[in-house]
């Protein structure tokens, strides 16, 4: 062989080791720091998997996932009932994690998820309190499509899974939970509407396939969790006694909608137990309601650690076996944790659970990864394969966030001459508080790095020269620092004070004992009002409710907002409510209770309703009979919104079939029944006028009072409809009333009930009687 031969085949071969080497370090993300994403069926590796019927796309998707269960061994099958799924190298799939979260933006909780210097941060939307505040169903869907859009694009370089175990729907029962931040609020149909848009917007697929899924949601903590740790009793340990009414009047329905009319991918079972059975370990639950009531299609998987919980801290099982194999033989697919990788082959081994069982289980997780396009191949030569870190916190993203955070920001008192404060007449402010000029506070729990922080003090100072005090060293504010922060608001043109919580005071494992602001901030809000030259507006940031009821009765504190933990760009949008940039139309999600109300009722007490025999005052505004600080949908605005009913009907007539026993006797209520709920409704039409002179947003509420049987609710919230008016204009609004859905209660036996009789339907300050009758 010649020179020129081989100095031409070192020049080969060099060039075949430089191209191994560039295709090595494009893999590991050595070059370009991206990763390649997760997925099996790599045909284009392995071209021998082209054979395999579960990575065959034409076939039905039960058919492909029958094909590969069939191939895997027990020890193999049982790798995949964990959240950090097993590879299976001879079958070309890699290990999978579950756990990934997007509770108001795709989150770095959970090991699914991971920023970098590829995408450094996403999307923080408001903590989901506030987003609920807006009562704008369109604007929850519309997240929702935001964040699985960048979760896909985190997903495609290797940083995110496809399953985010999102949202919560708990019901916000007890004012004290820490988690009420997270949630939707007190209301069955706000966080129904609330849990189906956000559901329906993370996992629609923009080719129209109903199969398909962009991402996964998951609705949890099934059910009736929200006990976390309040005075030595924590999740772990608690089991809520809850009666069935309650439990099918209140905390289902938010689930039943997730599944129903979300469609949701996944429903998340929760540690405690309910009557005496954990929620994970319950058939009735899980097998009975969530899979055979509500038809679910998809996996159950359990909070974390929470089957090792039933049996380590509830002493449920006598062995961890039997706790695996009750879990599983209850419905369970998928564990958070590895408790069933460790203990389900010996439950086999016993006798406790069948192969059958694991199949059934590993089956139901198989299919959502194949709805997701995981056993596909290639995900970037997929639908969603042309996303990439260019689509995470683009400027689009970020406005919406500002816009959830404005949409939902709630104004609670404002005296004459107050808000708006217009920026050139007022020069100077004072801008005093421990909120004041805080950052990660904003975004609360279950959060990720966002894209950009605006603070409060950044968001006004941007409008209007500031001073700044914080007043307190942080919020739990032991000692407030009066001298300095009475001196600003002294020379300023108006005071504003952001006061309120952070997840120091309420969080995940962290119940509140108080209602009232921390520690000192309330004699640091009352000194500064005392000596401020002009307009006082008290923010309040946090989760849950504040007993303020010293500041709305003082007349020096001139305006009062509560403004949730309000994201990324929370501090523009509090200015641009302050500023009247934008006319505020949030409406409280729950109700603000009195600190009388926890001195006196445990939290531990799950009931609902009143009972005058222990002076229970009952929970929520539907069943509340106390006093209230603020009441759940109470809100301001700069304008005011007048309205007029055109079309209400005074009469429904209810079909029943011959023979029916109500045409004898007397009957008070019907059973919901397909029979007669079949076509039964109407619609409401009324005129809503904005009477200000500013443009804005408002929200239509219309409530039902129903006939006093069945303990019912002394009102209930049947729809709402958000309308944007010009200034002394005028729009009509229809809202759609389903007799047997909207207007029907609970009985003592958890069952649904047409009442019979007079309905007061409430929109507004009008009131309208409706008469339901055979």
């Amino acid at each position: 062989m010649g020179t020129a031969q081989n100095r031409a085949l070192r020049c080969s071969v060099l060039l075949c080791f430089f191209s191994i080497l560039v295709f090595l370090l494009l893999s590991s993300g050595g070059v370009s720091g991206q990763s390649l994403p997760v997925f099996a069926c790599d045909v284009g590796s392995n071209p021998a998997l082209e054979n395999l019927a579960f990575c065959d796309t034409s076939l039905e998707i039960d058919l492909r996932v029958a094909d590969l269960v069939k191939r895997l061994t027990l020890q193999e099958k049982i790798g995949f009932l964990v959240n950090s799924a097993r590879n299976v190298s001879r079958l070309g799939i890699p290990k999978y994690e579950w756990w990934s979260e997007a509770l108001h933006g795709v989150s770095y909780v959970g090991p699914g998820t991971r920023f970098s210097k590829v995408v450094p941060g996403a999307t923080s939307f408001p903590q989901v309190i506030l987003t609920a505040a807006s009562f704008n169903a369109s604007l929850f869907e519309a997240i929702g499509r935001v964040v699985s859009t960048e979760a896909r694009a985190m997903y495609n370089v290797g940083l995110a899974g496809l399953t985010f175990w999102s949202p919560n729907i708990n019901i916000f029962r007890d004012p004290r939970w820490g988690r009420g931040q997270e949630t939707p609020g007190e209301d069955p149909l706000l966080s129904s509407k609330y849990g189906s848009g956000y559901v329906r917007g993370l996992q629609q697929n923009d080719d129209g396939d109903p199969n398909g899924l962009k991402v996964a949601a998951c609705c949890k903590h099934y059910t009736a969790y929200d006990v976390d740790k309040w005075k030595g009793i924590d999740r772990f340990h608690f089991n809520a006694m809850v009666s069935k009414q309650d439990l099918d009047d209140t905390f289902q329905p938010p689930f039943k909608s997730c599944v129903v009319d979300g469609n949701a991918a996944s429903v998340m079972c929760s540690y405690n137990q309910v009557n005496g059975k954990p929620t994970c370990a319950d058939p009735d639950l899980l097998s009975g309601v969530i899979r055979g009531e509500w038809k679910l299609k998809g996996y159950i998987v359990s909070d974390c650690d929470s089957i090792e919980v039933l049996h380590n801290s509830q002493r449920y099982t006598k062995t961890p076996e039997e706790a695996a194999a009750k879990a599983i033989l209850a419905g369970l697919d998928l564990n958070c944790g590895s408790f069933l990788g460790k203990y389900t082959a010996g439950a086999v081994k016993g006798g406790l659970l069948d192969e059958a069982a694991i199949d059934k289980a590993i089956s139901n997780n198989f299919a959502t990864l194949m709805r997701l396009g995981f056993f596909d191949g290639d995900p970037r030569k997929q639908l969603y394969g042309k996303l990439g870190p260019e689509d995470v916190c683009t400027p689009e993203h970020r406005e919406l966030a500002r816009e959830a955070a404005r949409q939902g920001i709630v104004l609670l008192k404002n005296s004459p001459g107050s808000l708006p404060l217009s920026p050139t007449a007022f020069k100077s402010l004072a801008v005093i508080g421990p909120n004041a000029n805080v950052t990660k506070t904003m975004i609360g729990n279950y959060e990720g790095t966002p894209c950009k922080y605006t603070t409060p003090l950044q968001g006004l100072t941007a409008s209007v020269a500031t001073t700044y005090q914080p007043g307190c060293s942080n919020v739990v504010c032991n000692t407030a620092q009066l001298d300095d922060a009475k001196n600003i608001a002294a020379s300023a043109d108006a005071t504003i004070l952001i006061m309120g919580a952070d997840k120091s005071i309420e969080a995940e494992s962290l119940d509140r004992v108080d209602l009232r602001l921390p520690g000192q901030q309330q004699l640091l809000v009352t000194e500064v009002a005392k000596v401020s030259k002009g307009p006082v507006i008290l923010v309040i940031m946090s989760g849950g409710c504040m007993d303020i009821s010293f500041a709305k009765s003082d007349d020096r504190i001139t305006s009062i907002l509560w403004v949730g933990y309000p994201g990324e760009a929370g501090g523009a949008a509090i200015a641009d409510v302050i500023f009247g940039y934008f006319n505020p139309s949030g409406r409280l999600p729950m109700t603000w209770y009195p600190q009388s109300f926890v001195d006196k009722v445990p939290m531990t007490n799950m009931m609902m309703r009143p009972d005058l025999s222990d002076g229970h005052p009952g929970r929520t505004y539907r069943f509340y009979t106390g006093e209230t600080v603020y009441s759940f949908g109470d809100g301001l605005s700069y304008s005011s919104f007048n309205y007029h009913l055109i079309q209400v009907p005074k009469l429904v007539f209810i079909p029943l079939e011959e023979g029916h026993i109500c045409h004898s006797s007397r009957c008070k209520s019907l059973d919901v029944g397909e029979q007669h709920c079949q076509n039964l409704g109407f619609d409401i039409q009324l005129g809503v006028k904005n009477m200000g002179r500013m443009s804005g947003s408002h929200t239509v509420f219309l409530f039902s009072t129903p006939p006093s049987i069945h303990n019912s609710p002394q009102k209930h919230l049947v729809g709402f409809e958000k309308v944007f008016l010009k200034a002394q204009t005028e729009t009509q609004v229809r809202l759609k009333v389903d007799v047997c859905k909207d207007l029907s209660v609970v009985d003592e036996n958890g069952n649904r009930k047409i009442a019979l009789g007079q309905h007061v339907l409430h929109v507004g300050s009008l009131k309208s009687s409706l008469s339901l009758r055979i």
